[in-house]
């Protein structure tokens, strides 16, 4: 699997990060199901962008975006998404985008204008395909996608840089090679980066619908001129996310980086909770008013998670197997369906209403099963807290010595020590077997 990464010359914003998460979430579904997944994820670190970005601050190219793909590497982190298993940079990729240059230029697929080198798009008979284009009436610039991403000059306004000759404005910022002195376009870099690392032809490629045209569009182009083998066999892309009702910008005043979200103090298992909840192919209007029931969603797994640990009994309940029997095939059966994340979700939530319902009739035996279970589902979705739950054995002392004042009847003990626990940030409900430990 090869995802298209991050340009890297700012913070990812949220429409970043949905996109990532819907990766990760897809992943991670197929690791769950017992397939070896290999996942490509390239950095961008060469393009208008960065080059720009450098100059303004007066850094190098290299400490320019190495800062931003820490900074990236540590929203992935902060959201559970786990890293792809290869993340080349381009700038580290020179060798292999010349190669394949070359190769389209044995194929006679480009022509050199002003030192730069261009794709012909019309000599390429399946262009467009993907994004069901006709090649001959094709949207110019893809609603300023492409414009943004490849700004150069060219002789059909409809084709691209594949490598474009050293200009005053890219400063220090080239390469000496076969095809001249410059850098890469934009879009040879996906397509030489995933072929050296998956091969001519690969399973699945990812990103955001925004990416369809041109540059996905590119990428078919060029590998498939360049080796005569049908790149890609499935394309999943997700679609926008928007805020708040509106699109995503600074003006509005509802654009958000993952910082910004924590700063407002919102849970990062929260954020990408809200951010998988809707399905990949749909568009997600991000609400902040949500995240309050976003937070209360989420109590449900820590309360029955809790539950679970604090059960003592020995006797077991034969309708808890039922029931994880259930939810497993049911869960699976929404996620075989193209990733349906709701049906999925609403699967679990009716399991965890079923396990509460009986939670004081069951086994140690059983509540570990269930947990299991619990735990399984979160190996895809990255939302639920377990280790965080373990309790120190200091409140499990206090909460002992209050239990034995309640016995005692001796209350203004009792009422002392749940005082004492609370500051300690944990809280105490009580149960017709004892109590259960919450921190708080």
């Amino acid at each position: 699997m090869y995802s298209c990464g991050p340009t890297v010359y700012d913070y990812a914003h949220l429409g970043n990060l949905r996109a990532f998460i819907f990766v990760d979430i897809l992943k991670k579904y197929m690791k769950y199901k017992g397939l070896k997944v290999k996942h490509v994820m390239n950095i961008t670190d060469v393009d208008d962008k960065t080059i720009r970005g450098s100059k303004k601050e007066g850094k190098s190219l290299k400490e320019f975006t190495r800062f931003y793909e820490k900074e990236f590497l540590q929203d992935l982190e902060t959201l559970n998404i786990q890293k792809a298993d290869i993340m080349p940079r381009a700038t580290e990729h020179i060798k292999e985008m010349v190669a394949m240059i070359e190769k389209l230029k044995e194929n006679k697929y480009i022509y050199e204008k002003d030192k730069s080198t261009y794709y012909s798009i019309m000599k390429f008979k399946n262009y467009g395909q993907l994004a069901k284009l006709d090649a001959e009436n094709l949207k110019q610039n893809a609603d300023g996608r492409l414009q943004d991403a490849d700004e150069y000059d060219k002789e059909n306004p409809r084709d691209f840089a594949l490598w474009k000759g050293h200009s005053s404005d890219d400063g220090d910022v080239f390469w000496e090679s076969s095809i001249g002195k410059g850098r890469p376009g934009w879009h040879i870099e996906c397509s030489a980066m995933s072929s050296k690392y998956l091969g001519d032809n690969f399973d699945i490629h990812t990103g955001g619908v925004d990416l369809i045209f041109p540059h996905h569009t590119n990428e078919i182009a060029q590998a498939e001129a360049a080796s005569d083998k049908k790149f890609v066999n499935y394309w999943i892309h997700n679609a926008h996310l928007i805020v708040n009702g509106e699109k995503m910008s600074k003006s509005a005043g509802n654009f958000f980086t993952l910082r910004d979200l924590l700063d407002k103090g919102y849970n990062p298992k929260a954020i990408r909770y809200e951010l998988l909840s809707t399905h990949y192919r749909q568009r997600l209007d991000f609400q902040e008013k949500n995240m309050e029931n976003v937070k209360n969603t989420l109590d449900r797994f820590k309360e029955l998670i809790i539950k679970l640990d604090n059960v003592t009994s020995d006797k077991d309940n034969k309708k808890i197997h039922a029931l994880i029997d259930k939810v497993k095939k049911e869960f699976e059966n929404h996620m075989d369906d193209d990733l349906n994340i709701a049906g999925a979700l609403s699967e679990i939530f009716t399991f965890i209403r079923e396990v509460n319902k009986i939670s004081e009739q069951i086994s140690k035996k059983d509540a570990q099963d269930v947990k299991e279970t619990l735990l399984s589902f979160d190996s895809v979705l990255g939302v639920m807290e377990f280790d965080d739950m373990k309790i120190p054995a200091e409140i499990k002392k206090l909460a002992e010595e209050r239990l034995k004042a309640r016995e005692d009847k001796d209350f203004d003990k009792s009422d002392k020590i749940r005082d004492e626990i609370k500051k300690k940030g944990y809280s105490l409900d009580d149960t017709k077997e004892g109590y259960i430990i919450k921190k708080n």
